[in-house]
């Protein structure tokens, strides 16, 4: 098999010598590169600065000749149009074939630059494969992802060779219209056109090179970015592949029984802190106990997503069931403190952050949105179910020496729930595998960080102005850039700084959901006290009031999740927005 350098020097057109990529000297500073390279990233990363800037100036002089060529032909082309008018109307058929004639040259001129495109775009494919085979790790993908659809690449120039498609259509126009006016010179039936030779050799040769398979596997690398209104394959795929309809409808489940958790002992928490011989308002503090120890359990549960999102969700049940027999234990050990230590732990158990990241992380981005209404929607209806739940707890027994009651009936009926949800949780859930990593947790998505996911290019500059066309710089702005966006990736290290990374449209929108939190705790953990002073309301009264007011949120969220999500798309947040 002959070698492409080989194959270049015999094909290439020897007036046009200077401007071919030069793929002898590629291959020797390839090779004295790897001869020197190290074994740490910050060596490879400076080859591969050195090797993509080298390789981006021989594209820049291929598209410059390229276009330079094309202006040429272009300026031949229209001072072909104006005298094919004079000669077509003129009926010569000398002057006809003569104008054939120079449209047929034009063409001959154009196959030579085609086939200058195609020697090129096989040097840059194998410079790069070459890279590929011979240093430890990829370049392939990397530089035809951070170049091909780049606002000013000329990568795409090379490939994609939009001018030279425009004037095969002008040519083959053009010979076509002079053609019907010579039909015996050509001894053609009336009406029949046959195509030009030079055209169908040009055709030949774009066709070779847009369909060569060796052309396609190298393009498709850019193909993948370059579909519309998707996000890199890099970041959606992982995703769609590890969906996992269950698992969401677990994570759900345990958004619903929290909030059912939270809310079914409201209509009776001040008869039951009365029953324990403190007063009634005390109830404020024991439904309270419960977000109060929520805001520790936010933060463990957060770092602990990170890596693993069934593990939390198993911790979640077995600390709610323990907090829900101690919760209900409290009554036969007439123990106000007990009673407060369990609300503590199901506090503790509150998995609402994993819910949220994993809806946020594992959910495909066109289902996104209505999984979060989802999650608005279970919130809701345990809001609604747990209230209705406490109305119907009207009997007093005593079973294996534990009191049944409207009081401790909420604990020993969400301890129940929680055991079967964690037999479920145990058999159906599916643990998500990040495939870039290998391990659990959320997908990353170095390879999109600078990609704009709503015009497709990179918004970062190839080269940077001002720089020497005659030296090799060690400063790759694309890499540098990637290392900015990796630091900017990095976990705030305090609250403070967790702060700042806020921007005010965040501010305000928590500061908005603080205040309906505020009001809305405050109206349900002393609704049965005020209704019961006010206006004489049995716990069933109390129960069926606040089922309706929960219920009253499902109206709002179905039609965010079955229509408005319909309207709007998700968006992919990237660091190139910043921009």
């Amino acid at each position: 098999m002959v070698g492409f350098g080989k194959q270049l020097r015999t094909l290439k057109n020897p007036k046009w010598e200077p401007y071919y990529i030069n793929y002898k000297m590629m291959k020797q500073t390839l090779k004295s590169y790897l001869q020197n390279q190290g074994v740490n990233e910050e060596e490879k990363a400076i080859i591969r600065r050195q090797f993509t800037k080298l390789l981006d100036w021989q594209i820049e002089k291929i598209v410059l000749f390229l276009l330079e060529q094309q202006g040429h032909l272009a300026a031949r082309l229209t001072a072909l149009g104006e005298q094919r008018e004079i000669v077509m109307n003129s009926r010569d058929s000398s002057q006809i074939s003569a104008c054939v004639d120079y449209y047929q040259a034009v063409g001959r001129d154009l196959l030579k630059l085609l086939e200058f495109v195609e020697l090129n775009a096989m040097g840059i494919e194998k410079i790069l494969k070459k890279f590929d085979k011979r240093a430890a790790y990829k370049l392939t993908d990397y530089y035809v992802a951070s170049r091909s659809n780049h606002p000013y690449s000329q990568l795409q120039q090379v490939f994609r060779h939009v001018g030279i498609g425009a004037m095969i259509g002008a040519i083959s126009r053009s010979l076509g219209e002079l053609k019907d006016e010579t039909k015996s010179l050509y001894d053609e039936p009336a009406g029949f056109h046959v195509e030009d030779p030079i055209i169908h050799s040009i055709k030949a040769a774009q066709s070779r090179l847009t369909n060569s398979t060796s052309f396609v596997k190298f393009m498709a690398k850019a193909v993948q970015f370059d579909k519309e209104d998707e996000l890199p394959r890099a970041a959606d795929d992982v995703v769609g592949e590890q969906y996992h309809l269950i698992s969401l409808l677990l994570n759900l489940g345990n958004t619903f029984l929290y909030m059912v958790n939270t809310y079914i002992i409201v209509p009776s928490a001040d008869k039951y802190a009365y029953s324990l011989g403190a007063a009634p308002t005390l109830c404020g503090v024991i439904i309270g106990s419960m977000a109060v120890a929520q805001l520790g359990s936010s933060i463990y549960f957060s770092a602990w997503s990170n890596k693993s999102y069934f593990r939390p969700l198993i911790f979640s049940s077995i600390v709610l069931f323990v907090g829900n027999v101690l919760y209900a234990l409290a009554y036969d050990l007439d123990s106000i403190a007990i009673l407060l230590v369990g609300r503590l732990f199901c506090g503790l158990g509150s998995a609402r952050a994993v819910n949220r990241r994993y809806i946020s992380d594992w959910v495909p981005i066109k289902n996104r949105l209505q999984a979060s209404a989802g999650f608005v929607s279970a919130s809701a209806l345990g809001m609604a179910v747990g209230p209705a739940l406490a109305g119907l707890f009207e009997i007093n027994k005593r079973v294996l020496g534990v009191t049944l009651n409207a009081n401790t009936l909420p604990g020993w009926v969400m301890a129940a729930a929680w055991l079967v949800y964690l037999v479920i949780l145990w058999m159906g859930f599916k643990e998500p595998i990040n495939d870039d990593t290998g391990n659990n947790g959320p997908p990353t998505f170095a390879s999109t960080a600078n990609w704009h996911p709503q015009n497709h290019a990179i918004t970062q500059a190839l080269l940077e102005e001002g720089t020497d066309s005659n030296s090799i710089s060690h400063e790759d702005p694309v890499i540098d850039d990637d290392e900015d966006s990796e630091k900017s990736k990095a976990p705030a290290s305090s609250l403070i700084e967790a702060y700042k990374l806020l921007t005010m449209p965040v501010k305000v929108q928590l500061f908005i959901y603080f205040m309906l939190k505020y009001a809305m705790e405050i109206l349900l953990s002393e609704s049965s006290v005020v209704t019961a002073y006010y206006f004489n309301w049995s716990t069933q009264a109390v129960a069926l009031f606040l089922a309706l007011l929960g219920l009253t949120v499902l109206p709002v969220n179905f039609l965010v999740g079955s229509y408005i999500s319909n309207m709007f798309e998700d968006r992919y947040l990237s660091p190139a927005d910043e921009f």
